[in-house]
């Protein structure tokens, strides 16, 4: 994967990339978003545990499909209020390699749950199986 980096516009906001180019061939996994529940269905109260259950959902299905996290070329997060964005992206930094995928964050007005605070989906690309 190659990051892209225009020197013509701002520079990104935080460690994400503006753009990432995927080589040709390249398998692609599109994982759902992941919300901040534990196995057991409990929930966290903060958000950066919450987005460490996303992330670690997010590891085992990419697990599952022989990639790993440093496969992800894109993450679409959602969180409940500006106050939970410095720990989603404390906790997004590091669970992603380098070059860091393209990343978008929004702020919801809320989730299924009203105890959910961030939901996390990503894409990712790895070379081709066998």
């Amino acid at each position: 994967m190659k990051s892209i980096q225009p020197n013509t516009i701002r520079p990104p906001f935080a460690r994400y990339s503006h753009g990432i180019e995927v080589p040709a061939g390249a398998r692609l996994v599109f994982a759902s978003g992941q919300l901040g529940v534990l196995p057991d269905d409990s929930v966290p109260a903060t958000v950066e545990r919450q987005a460490e259950c996303c992330f670690d959902n997010i590891k085992a299905i990419l697990e599952a499909a022989d990639m790993t996290m440093s496969d992800i070329v894109r993450i679409n997060a959602y969180v409940t209020g500006r106050e939970h964005m410095a720990g989603y992206m404390a906790v997004r930094d590091r669970f992603t390699g380098d070059p860091p995928p393209a990343s978008t964050l929004m702020i919801v007005s809320g989730f299924t749950r009203p105890e959910l605070l961030v939901e996390v989906e990503v894409v990712a690309a790895g070379a081709q199986n066998g």
